[in-house]
């Protein structure tokens, strides 16, 4: 547990928006299942719920930043990370729950494996199964047309028609890979200052995405371990929502810009701007062949997120 007079050897960040219990619960299994010396900073992005007041007043310890504007995930953490005193950082989501002493786990696996310069966990629905998203493959070529074909859907276990989310994979063993996320997301204070942090640009998605293939370039190898195993609710029965995708479509289109060879680029764009339209034609004839409501309420949004498309068509510079 941190110690005021020993210097912190981990710093964790936390940055909460109207997650108030769900970021109590998270601070309270850091301080009791960590043993290295840390310290949290909590970044508040301007909280309705409560959520500044209920902190300091349960985790006085902590250093809280109330702040009035909720400046999104990366600009958060922008003014978090200089106040940071240890030389590693570990970002946590406020909707988890840390198991076993898996921080100290992580930062051991870590210690062992420098080469990786970023590390991650495994992450767990509240209901105990695998929430497979505690790390991605990158897009390329191949995957987006095996998305937009639905062929990722059709053959989930795959890791050639599924690759971006490594198939069916477990994550039951340590493994490279190409993005490590950001609800676990072990990194060393030098590396995050010499990448200059997240471009926050990014408000909400693609941060640590676009993080990790700059590490990348720079040789840095990401690797998870099964032994750093955390609860992450995030995302375990959220539907298609039209703002969500929006910005999710938004930061995806973003990162092909930045980061697929220039040979593919512009075929890879054409290719992912399609995908939404396929989900909405796909989703709503299956619907209506197979007479599942469900589905047919699915195309319908897909349809939504598709007559949006200005919001997304050009990435970042979309309106």
């Amino acid at each position: 547990m941190v110690q005021s007079d020993i210097p912190p050897q981990l710093s964790i960040i936390v940055v909460s928006y109207n997650t108030r219990d769900m970021t109590l619960a998270c601070l309270a299994s850091v301080f009791a299942q960590t043993r290295t010396p840390f310290e949290v900073i909590v970044v508040d992005n301007a909280s309705t719920d409560g959520s500044a007041e209920a902190i300091g007043a349960a985790f006085p310890q902590v250093r809280l930043m109330a702040e009035t504007t909720n400046h999104g995930f990366a600009a958060a953490h922008r003014l978090a990370v200089p106040v940071a005193r240890a030389p590693w950082l570990l970002l946590l989501n406020p909707d988890t729950v840390v198991l076993n002493g898996a921080l100290d786990k992580l930062l051991a696996f870590a210690e062992r494996t420098p080469d990786a310069g970023i590390w991650g966990g495994r992450t767990l629905f509240g209901d105990g199964t695998l929430n497979p998203t505690s790390c991605w493959q990158r897009m390329t070529l191949a995957s987006l047309v095996f998305r937009t074909l639905g062929l990722s859907g059709l053959f989930r276990s795959s890791e050639v028609f599924n690759a971006e989310c490594y198939g069916t994979w477990p994550r039951d063993r340590e493994r490279e890979v190409d993005i490590v996320t950001g609800c676990l997301f072990l990194i060393r204070r030098a590396l995050w200052d010499r990448l200059g942090g997240f471009d926050d640009r990014f408000v909400m998605y693609g941060e640590e995405a676009d993080l990790c293939l700059r590490a990348r370039a720079l040789g840095v190898r990401p690797r998870i371990t099964p032994e750093a195993e955390i609860i992450h609710y995030g995302g375990a029965s959220e539907k298609v929502r039209t703002d969500k995708a929006a910005r999710l479509l938004r930061a995806k289109i973003e990162l092909i810009r930045r980061h697929f060879p220039p040979l593919t680029r512009g075929l890879g764009l054409t290719v992912f701007r399609l995908w939404p339209f396929s989900r909405y034609v796909g989703m709503g004839l299956a619907g209506r062949l197979l007479r599942r409501p469900g589905l047919v309420e699915q195309g319908r949004a897909w349809k939504e997120i598709w007559d949006r498309r200005a919001d997304w068509w050009n990435g970042l510079g979309s309106a």
